[in-house]
């Protein structure tokens, strides 16, 4: 799914944290060297890193929550993974910050309690850092994988009853558009046939149907390749077991209109 916090279709988040990740690690190591060697130069160095590693991991945590609200799929094992990253990585920073408390700020020489508790705060980055990977290789959080015509990706917000989703002619055939109407995930699209739309999420594991793929009426789940039909949700290809919800469309006017009411 495209970034909510992204500059020209580019991920502001995955831009961000390899700052932190260097600055912190880099703190940890001049710090240790400088613990070895004696030099004081290295320990003050390494105090200067991770004052800097906090405050840029306090700005790349910010378009990461944008992220975590707007972009990762509401009720998935997505959502689920994005939480445990995001406390993962606030315990890393404050262990860090507590390290520098411990060891009496930039000037004081480090500590072997400050080395330890940093340790474990390197720990945590290693494992909040897997879980990121995670969520972008195998979640394709922030993966824009569409560039031309019908991929192109499309998002919109509706809040009032049977609002205009679409103009008739503004989708080209297999392009699909998230529509948020009423606190729903609805995917529209456009099939050879005319409009349809369909829940967003998969019923296995809750991934974004609208950052999929459709051809030839299916669609298929990013994740793990489920297929549904997009007239009547029916399941072509597992994993998914269940159906997905489908809508009745209303198209008068040259305006397309989504029917969420029984």
């Amino acid at each position: 799914m495209r970034s909510a916090a992204s500059f020209k279709g580019h991920p502001i988040h995955a831009m961000l944290i390899p700052f932190p990740i260097a600055f912190l690690v880099g703190a940890f190591f001049a710090d240790l060297v400088g613990m070895i060697w004696a030099a004081e130069a290295l320990w003050m160095a390494g105090g200067l890193l991770a004052i800097a590693g906090v405050v840029m991991g306090l700005v790349a945590a910010v378009p990461g929550t944008v992220d975590y609200f707007r972009t990762v799929p509401p009720d998935s094992t997505g959502k689920q993974r994005a939480t445990r990253h995001a406390l993962v990585n606030v315990g890393a920073v404050v262990l860090f910050v507590v390290g520098l408390w411990v060891r009496g700020g930039i000037d004081g020489p480090p500590s072997p309690l400050a080395l330890v508790v940093w340790a474990v705060a390197l720990v945590l980055l290693t494992m909040g850092g897997w879980m990121g990977g995670t969520l972008v290789y195998r979640n394709q959080i922030g993966v824009d994988h569409r560039y031309a015509g019908a991929g192109k990706w499309s998002e919109t917000r509706k809040s009032s009853p049977s609002p205009v989703v679409a103009r008739s002619d503004e989708l080209d055939v297999d392009q699909m558009r998230l529509v948020h109407l009423d606190g729903r995930r609805i995917v529209l699209a456009r099939t050879e046939d005319g409009y349809v739309a369909f829940d967003d999420r998969c019923p296995h594991r809750g991934g974004s149907l609208a950052g999929g793929a459709m051809m030839c009426g299916t669609v298929q789940c990013p994740w793990h390749g489920s297929q549904f039909t997009v007239r009547d949700g029916d399941v072509r290809a597992g994993p998914a077991a269940d159906r997905v919800r489908t809508y009745q469309i209303r198209e008068e006017d040259g305006e397309v209109r989504i029917l969420t009411q029984a």
